[in-house]
């Protein structure tokens, strides 16, 4: 089983940044699909980012850009930078793991709360 462990949300003004990080406890993590999705208040949870084991990745068209997606093997933790906040950008942000593109199965986050405002 994967557990994931996520902080670095928090309140921000427009245009200011923000890094995500999202450590995990599995043993071959150098392995596993990486993303990160959002929900918003009212609206259905959406995909953000994603990393292949391979390093390729896939932005949503919203933050592509603004935001980076990132991995860090030796420690077993991934990120997410997130640049030139906007209002749109407020939501609940997990991270999830995949064992594989075919798996049945993705591991989450408990999430944490990115808010832009001024």
């Amino acid at each position: 089983q994967v557990q994931l462990v996520e902080s670095g949300g928090g309140l921000v003004q427009p245009g200011g940044s923000l890094r995500l990080s999202c450590a995990a406890s599995g043993s071959a993590f150098s392995r596993y699909v990486l993303g990160w999705y959002r929900q918003a208040s009212e609206k259905q949870r959406e995909l953000v980012a994603a990393m292949s084991s391979g390093g390729s990745t896939n932005y949503a068209d919203s933050v592509k850009g603004r935001f980076t997606i990132s991995r860090d093997n030796g420690k077993n933790t991934m990120y997410l930078q997130m640049n030139s906040l906007t209002p749109e950008d407020t939501a609940v942000y997990y991270c999830y793991a995949r064992p594989s593109l075919l798996s049945l199965t993705s591991y989450w986050g408990q999430g944490t709360q990115v808010t832009v405002s001024s």
